[in-house]
């Protein structure tokens, strides 16, 4: 069936809406909304840095007005009608919670909770809960439960049950108040087909499964006496719903949005699921094929065959059915600050040459692409904003290891950019060492299209190829898919990728004399990950600076 599908990408900033041709591909209508309320839509507290919330009222406005303009914008493409739009799909972040009382509206949109920050939703970058993650992740281990098998053995600050259990023990009122917890993922949906019951409202595998603890292993979400034993009453929240796939519909359009978004009522809207996932869908995401969405942070998507043994993987933030390709697993990992770090050194650290603005990453590339791999002699840690994977510690920081007087701001600006690619390796290495190959790495994002230094500097220290989305929505891409999926446009969301999706000509491959150096930083780089990363690590940094000195030395000879 030919028409149109429309992704609806919520990020952290803003949300985006993408009308797609689904015969083709063809992205034919766009609009981005920037969310109004907070700083860059985030609702923070100078009294604590780990706090990182948003208005869902943001989250309704960015629907309507996204929509509605990305289909006004479709109206000049040749063929387009708003009848020929076929479905919708949803991605957003998470985990980002959001507390709703009985009817399904966030408490932040009553007028007891509109200025209640614990009542909005908790965005998925909000880390106060951290000691309650630590405490889920010990219980389960005390009292020998499973929940945490199928998410890497740790239980993360950024997830589902960690919030909620930080709002009761925080804001005791509003957890009080709240009837549930929704996700974005799933509230979105619920809000525009009407089904916003939160007893009934469709709930994703996605974010049940990599952020809740859900698995049909056993029976669903953790059972009560687990919750209840980690924070009384806690168990309240649990919903009864199965959680599906998102080639699922969540429901048809309503008449009162329709006609807002100017769309005819009874378009059929798919389940939700995070932005990476879909994300990984629009890049193409397939067996072997690993996508990073690579952005603030970054997220790493790989589906692996139902059909074949698994086994659990320690530090992953889950491995579930269906969360990524219908009929595959979903594994899941990811950094807590990629972008973020680079933006962080030029805002706050880069010289009055470069500036501190959006042209400094341009001038501190230039001048960083011109140095050699170990030509500065240093290396750094990626854990500015603490580690997703796979040592799921929010509480890590930064490092940088080997400067001198003589350092300059380009040097460290690609010493961050390598501590980056690092990490991306280190997940690679940690999935393959059970079992499930990386035979090709497709990127996307703003990152990835725009900085070719990036994009070589992570060929040669993840020796591998790395290949580029051909869309740079990629995220709203998948979404539009699965509504296509989800309207029948498709018979399979494999099948709608060959037609909708592809890869950009550039590619670019490792370089040799680049990998050998960069095998020589890896090894450092892990020594201090293991020695700062964890308990058990034993032996002496005593080398580390002067094996960078080595390095350095070696990489000037070329001069």
């Amino acid at each position: 069936m030919s028409g149109y599908a429309i992704g609806v990408d919520y990020g952290t900033n803003s949300v985006r809406a993408l009308v797609v041709d689904t015969a083709t591909g063809q992205e034919i209508g766009t609009h981005v909304f920037d969310y109004p309320s907070g700083e860059a839509g985030i609702l923070l507290d100078p009294r604590d840095p780990n706090a990182a919330k948003q208005n869902p009222a943001d989250y309704v406005q960015g629907f309507l007005e996204s929509v509605r303009k990305a289909v006004a914008a479709a109206g000049s493409h040749a063929g387009f009608s708003a009848g020929k739009v076929v479905g919708i799909g949803v991605d957003t972040t998470g985990s980002t919670p959001i507390p709703v009382d009985r009817t399904g509206t966030p408490l932040a949109m009553t007028d007891r909770f509109r200025d209640t920050p614990a009542a909005h939703a908790w965005l998925w970058k909000d880390h106060t809960s951290f000691a309650e993650a630590q405490e889920i992740t010990r219980k389960a281990t005390e009292r020998g439960e499973p929940y945490l098998a199928k998410c890497g053995g740790i239980y993360s600050s950024e997830w589902y049950w960690s919030k909620i259990a930080h709002c009761m023990r925080t804001a005791p009122e509003v957890a009080e108040a709240a009837h549930s917890w929704v996700e974005l993922a799933d509230f979105v949906p619920a809000y525009v087909t009407g089904n916003l019951d939160p007893d009934t409202c469709p709930r994703g595998i996605c974010a049940a499964g990599h952020k809740a603890m859900y698995s049909e292993t056993w029976g669903g979400l953790p059972s009560a006496e687990f919750l209840d034993a980690v924070q009384p009453g806690m168990s309240r929240f649990r919903y009864k719903t199965k959680a599906v796939p998102s080639s699922h519909q969540a429901g048809l359009l309503t008449a009162e949005i329709a006609e807002k978004v100017g769309l005819p009522a009874g378009v059929p809207v798919a389940v939700g699921a995070f932005d990476a996932h879909m994300g990984a869908v629009g890049a193409g995401a397939a067996t072997g094929v690993l996508v990073k969405i690579m952005g603030t942070s970054t997220c790493d998507c790989l589906p692996a065959p139902l059909d074949q043994e698994l086994p659990d993987i320690p530090g992953l933030c889950g491995i579930v059915p269906e969360s990524i390709l219908p009929g595959a697993y979903g594994l899941e990992a990811g950094q807590s600050a990629v972008g973020d770090i680079f933006n962080w050194f030029v805002k706050q650290l880069s010289p009055a040459a470069y500036g501190n603005d959006a042209s400094a990453h341009a001038k501190l590339t230039d001048a960083a692409a011109k140095l050699r791999p170990g030509e500065s002699g240093l290396v750094a840690l990626d854990w500015n904003n603490g580690n997703r994977t796979i040592l799921v510690d929010p509480l890590l920081t930064g490092l940088l290891v080997g400067q001198t007087l003589h350092t300059t701001a380009a040097e460290v600006y690609r010493a961050l950019v390598e501590a980056t690619a690092f990490g991306a390796l280190t997940i690679i290495k940690r999935v393959e060492e059970y079992g499930v190959k990386v035979e090709q790495v497709v990127n996307c994002g703003g990152i990835a299209e725009k900085n070719a230094m990036v994009m070589q500097i992570y060929a040669d220290i993840c020796g591998r190829p790395m290949k580029i989305s051909r869309s740079s929505q990629t995220c709203a891409l998948g979404a539009a898919i699965f509504g296509a999926v989800a309207a029948g446009a498709h018979p399979s969301v494999e099948g709608a990728q060959t037609a909708m999706t592809g890869f950009k000509e550039t590619v670019y491959q490792p370089i040799s004399k680049n990998v050998a150096v960069y095998e020589e930083l890896y090894t450092i780089y892990r020594t201090l990950h293991d020695a700062f990363g964890t308990k058990e690590w034993t032996g002496s940094l005593g080398h580390v600076m002067k094996d960078l000195i080595a390095i350095r030395a070696e990489a000037r000879k070329q001069d």
